[in-house]
């Protein structure tokens, strides 16, 4: 019981951090991070243990499917080159780095040093975007933050996988690199086979609480059983996500999107504070296991992997900045204004905060892993470190750099908006009905409100036709980002604008559109 009423206290802070964090536009996790590590030493705090295996579950799945169902194609493409650099690039090279001082430094073998690397090697791009997002940062910077957060942990978590099944028995290098293509195809295969069959499960589900539910348990059915094939399960998890990501949207009404969107993004935030927690009760028994001198030593080497785990960050993005920069002189001028600069190159090598992932990763190490109680301590500092070091030092970084505001975003979505409404004013055309007359007045005001925001809205009472037009304006939506003219993040924006006017329309007790 008393686990259960300090969850609830906990929750109740977290709310109060969150607030405080967009006040002061420091990242929440930041503030989490410093309250889980409070909370660890306080006078009768429990101490948790919690079976590996359901950790990673528990804690990665739901927010890994969060990630990858807001992620776009369209930029993930665009920017293949530095997304390949740092989410294959500098993962590996961060884990070799950090392995070689594990090994050097504190005597871990090999396997261990390897796991502790890939351990804190993926940063966490949801700490930057709560900064970032306060600020009108280059497109580019954001996109590739976001799609590095998503594929590295696949890159890092396989290494993870393989090191942690070496230190606890031999492999071989032969028999590794079949097994690696094997699960790496085998994941793509599964994940598009599996989303294709959750749409045909959820397209069957009208009620939006039961929906959410069947969403839960595909989630994590999902990672359950591409585990027990020797499956990737973030692979299949990130292919899951986006394959449902493509087709669901047109397939919900709008009274489940948004219930399902409210929950989900309710859960992710419930599922961060308690991963900081449990880490932060857990640390609090490692600090004394490591009683007397081993613990200072222990102490002295989480140090040093979190000024590696920076360090190595850095050199690797700032060098792969310069080679990039070279090569684009012998380009054309589109390739030259894509090659990075040097201020979006610092911004993006101090963005490597770590989080969700690094500590579950750390958490759900066999309690026989040799050298166990130091890595998970290294883990547990680089994360707090890097959250508190790098996240509160973003927002006097940003005004240093002084980077040019980019729009990207607003402008996609200004344009998209002018589309849908010309949709819904077109499919009207046909209509010459009073009513028709009026709805038409209504999207005419709203076209021009797009094309000139300071404009009044008006309002129309005729929500049948309204509800008509809505279809229209969804083709609309859909095409434009089916033929790349706008993200993934301007889509959702607009999406849940057009699913507010469609529940705003519908009569009462009634959420699917009318036909006419």
């Amino acid at each position: 019981m008393a686990l259960f009423e300090l969850t609830l206290v906990l929750l109740l802070i977290a709310v109060a951090l969150t607030a405080l964090s967009r006040r002061i536009q420091i990242p929440y996790p930041a503030l989490l991070a410093l309250a889980g590590a409070g909370i660890a030493f306080l006078p009768g705090a429990p101490t948790i243990e919690i079976d590996p295996e359901l950790a990673l579950a528990l804690f990665i799945a739901p927010v890994l499917l969060d990630a990858a169902y807001d992620t776009s194609l369209r930029d993930l493409n665009r920017y293949r080159l530095p997304l390949a650099l740092l989410a294959f690039g500098a993962v590996i090279f961060t884990t070799v780095t950090v392995a070689l001082v594990g090994w050097k430094m504190a005597g871990l073998p090999i396997a261990a040093a390897i796991a502790l690397g890939a351990i804190v090697a993926p940063p966490d791009a949801v700490a930057a975007a709560a900064v970032l997002g306060q600020f009108k940062v280059p497109h580019r910077i954001t996109a590739i933050l976001q799609g590095e957060s998503l594929l590295n942990d696949a890159t890092a978590l396989l290494i993870y996988r393989f090191a942690v099944t070496a230190a606890l028995g031999p492999v071989l290098l032969s028999d590794a690199v079949p097994t690696i293509l094997l699960s790496t195809v085998g994941s793509l295969a599964a994940g598009y086979v599996l989303g294709r069959l959750s749409l045909l499960m959820l397209t069957r589900i009208e009620d939006a609480a039961s929906s959410t539910v069947v969403q839960f348990a595909g989630t994590f059915g999902v990672w359950i059983l591409a585990d027990k094939l020797g499956l990737s399960a973030i692979i299949t998890i990130v292919v899951y996500a986006m394959t449902i990501a493509r087709t669901a949207p047109r397939l919900m009404s709008a009274r489940r999107r948004v219930s399902t969107y409210s929950v989900w993004e309710s859960a992710v935030f419930v599922l961060n504070v308690l991963a900081f927690v449990l880490m932060g009760l857990q640390a609090r028994s490692i600090v004394e296991r490591l009683a007397g001198q081993g613990q200072a030593e222990a102490f002295v080497f989480a140090a040093a992997v979190l000024a590696v785990v920076i360090v190595s960050r850095l050199v690797w993005v700032l060098g792969c900045g310069v080679i990039l920069r070279w090569f684009a002189r012998f380009g054309d001028a589109e390739r030259r204004a894509e090659a990075p600069s040097l201020r979006g190159g610092v911004l993006i090598g101090w963005c490597g905060m770590r989080g969700l992932v690094t500590l579950v990763a750390a958490f759900a190490l066999p309690q026989d892993f040799p050298s166990r109680d130091p890595i998970v301590l290294a883990a547990f500092t680089v994360v707090l470190g890097t959250l508190v070091l790098q996240g509160m030092s973003l927002k006097p970084l940003l005004r240093w750099l002084d980077l040019d505001p980019d729009e990207t975003i607003d402008r996609e979505v200004a344009q998209a908006r002018v589309a849908i409404m010309q949709a819904a004013l077109d499919v009207l055309s046909r209509k010459t009905s009073n009513a028709a007359a009026a709805v038409r007045e209504q999207y005419t005001a709203q076209r021009t409100i797009a094309e000139n925001p300071e404009d009044a809205e008006a309002a129309t009472e005729y929500d049948r036709l309204r509800l008509y037009a809505i279809k229209s304006q969804r083709d609309a939506l859909e095409e434009l980002r089916r033929d790349g003219t706008i993200g993934d993040e301007a889509y959702h924006r607009l999406e849940e604008e057009i699913d507010w006017s469609e529940l705003a329309a519908s009569p009462a007790g009634r959420f699917q559109p009318l036909t006419t």
